[in-house]
């Protein structure tokens, strides 16, 4: 079974990464089985002190959800090489209950696809009398195929001239049918072995095991005829000799139908359904083989099982969320329309951190927190309430800070300070890397807007980095299908936010939502640092009113 991922929202805040580490910890200590902390975006400059501080590796990177080949589970099916006979290629297949096999090259790669319609088809319309010569057959091949043993002759040539016959006739009527270079299938008669060898044969086989005099051999191997000794009798070596032929010979070399391990899922099985056959091999990004895919496996495929944490939006929720199956969702925000395929673990509070309401499942469960653990979900705390200067902060968020840093053995005001100022070197950054620090999307009606928060803690830095920001909004907003942009510069210290904006009518949305004339771009807003509590209700409800 899967491991169940726990992941927050894209752009990831030090709440979203937190969360999801100690919600997988929590999962996986309850469950016994694992859970893996996964994230949507970049690591910012804050959550990785808090990281560094507490000794914890960031989430692995999810780019998408959608499941790829690399999570189906296709069949094994060892390939042969292109030398092997059609005898082996069969045995294989019947053994293993499969109706295709690869062929392939010395280091594994991909060079042709047997079936078992080829190898019908063979017998039924192909198989000859000079199929052996044809076909470049290896003696070792025939020897194998026929039980025998190679009494004269180079066990690694190859029968390339001639045709395959019985010789059960006198010798007299055996000479008007012998060319040069025949295989001749024929018994213990001498006279016929001797007529062969003169009659030029390029190999005689002796069935039912029959004695070979010495005088036969030498005059076999003077002529260059090779002998081969076999238990099988006439009808059976007649029947099974062809069966000999390597599968190079008939096995499809063009038009094959192949993927990568990394390839979509829904693309693949678009193609699948476009054809006719049964199995398509997987490659890996060297082009070597990997195994088997069917339209069953495809079909019978395992979801991938999510726990969404500190969002429960799908457009803020990682790529292909909409192919997983969510089990839980653990948010503090407001409700979006999720839609689930069966019910869900939904726990949504209004809390001032997702970590809050973590805390508090790991102290109704009667699970320890580690002091690793505290140190991550405290910080997460102190960095969504702004060090408790937010309004969305609680007296419950400050509570569960305060006895999660005695755990940790923290100092709340020392610990938040450095974990600011970490994320604070804002001039380092270029405008767009500030952009996607912590950025959402909201529709409202036919509106499409997008509002990003930068924090900071030096005002001449945030005044600094505004002409690049606005530039950065007015270069971005033809391209990206928005309608409008905003901004937040928020400075923690002083508790206020300078908001900025593009877009057509942003000015009039913006003096409309919070009563304040604005200049072109730009609007300060004494006692606004909250985006989710102070920024967005009030946008939405006026975008909702169109009085504006």
């Amino acid at each position: 079974m899967k491991p169940v991922i726990v992941i927050g929202h894209k752009n990831p805040d030090t709440d979203s990464i937190c969360s999801a580490i100690c919600y997988a910890n929590l999962k996986t200590i309850l469950t016994g089985r694992p859970h893996i902390a996964c994230r949507a975006g970049q690591v910012n400059a804050e959550s990785q002190y808090v990281l560094d501080t507490f000794g914890v590796e960031p989430p692995q990177y999810l780019e998408s959800l959608r499941p790829r080949l690399s999570d189906v589970q296709f069949r094994d099916v060892r390939g042969v090489n292109s030398h092997a006979s059609l005898k082996r290629a069969w045995e294989y297949m019947r053994d293993n209950n499969t109706r295709t096999i690869p062929v392939l090259d010395r280091d594994g790669r991909l060079k042709g696809l047997l079936t078992m319609s080829d190898i019908a088809r063979f017998y039924m319309e192909d198989m000859g009398a000079d199929a052996l010569a044809a076909a470049h057959t290896s003696y070792q091949n025939i020897v194998d195929v026929l039980n025998g043993e190679l009494v004269v002759g180079d066990i690694n040539a190859h029968f390339e001239q001639g045709r395959v016959s019985v010789g059960a006739a006198n010798p007299d009527v055996i000479e008007e049918h012998i060319c040069d270079h025949d295989m001749i299938i024929l018994g213990n008669r001498y006279d016929s072995q001797l007529c062969s060898i003169e009659m030029n044969a390029g190999c005689i086989v002796v069935v039912l095991g029959a004695p070979i005099s010495r005088t036969i051999k030498k005059l076999a191997e003077e002529a260059g005829c090779a002998i081969i000794s076999t238990p099988l009798d006439t009808y059976t070596c007649a029947k099974v000799i062809n069966q000999a032929v390597p599968v190079r010979h008939i096995m499809r070399r063009t038009g094959l139908v192949t993927f990568q391990d990394d390839d979509l899922v829904a693309d693949v099985k678009e193609t699948v359904a476009k054809k006719r056959m049964r199995y398509f091999p997987i490659l890996d990004d060297t082009g070597k083989y990997k195994g088997m895919i069917s339209q069953r496996n495809l079909l019978d495929m395992e979801q991938q099982e999510v726990i969404l944490v500190d969002h429960n939006e799908r457009d803020q929720a990682v790529d292909g969320i909409r192919s997983a199956r969510i089990l839980e969702i653990i948010d503090h925000h407001r409700i979006d329309a999720v839609e689930t395929s069966n019910p869900i673990y939904f726990r949504n509070q209004p809390l001032g951190c997702t970590a809050t309401i973590v805390t508090q499942i790991y102290r109704e469960n009667g699970v320890e927190i580690e002091p690793k653990i505290a140190g991550l979900l405290c910080s997460a705390i102190l960095s969504d309430t702004l060090m408790f200067r937010s309004p969305t902060c609680t007296p419950v968020d400050r509570q569960t800070a305060q006895e999660l840093a005695r755990i940790a053995g923290i100092d709340i005001e020392a610990h938040a300070t450095a974990m600011f100022r970490a994320g604070s070197q804002l001039l380092n950054r270029s405008p767009e890397e500030l952009f996607h620090i912590d950025y959402k999307n909201y529709q409202v009606r036919d509106a499409h807007i997008a509002v990003s928060q930068i924090p900071g803690i030096d005002q001449n830095e945030l005044d600094e980095l505004k002409p690049a920001m606005l530039a950065y909004l007015q270069e971005r907003l033809p391209a990206s299908g928005l309608t409008m942009l905003f901004v937040m510069l928020t400075n923690i210290i002083t508790e206020s936010t300078e908001l900025l904006f593009v877009g057509r009518r942003a000015g009039d949305l913006v003096g409309a939502a919070f009563g304040q004339s604005c200049s072109e771009h730009s609007v300060v807003l004494p006692g606004v640092v909250s985006r989710k509590k102070q920024i967005v209700p009030q946008l939405v409800s006026t975008l909702e009113e169109g009085n504006f």
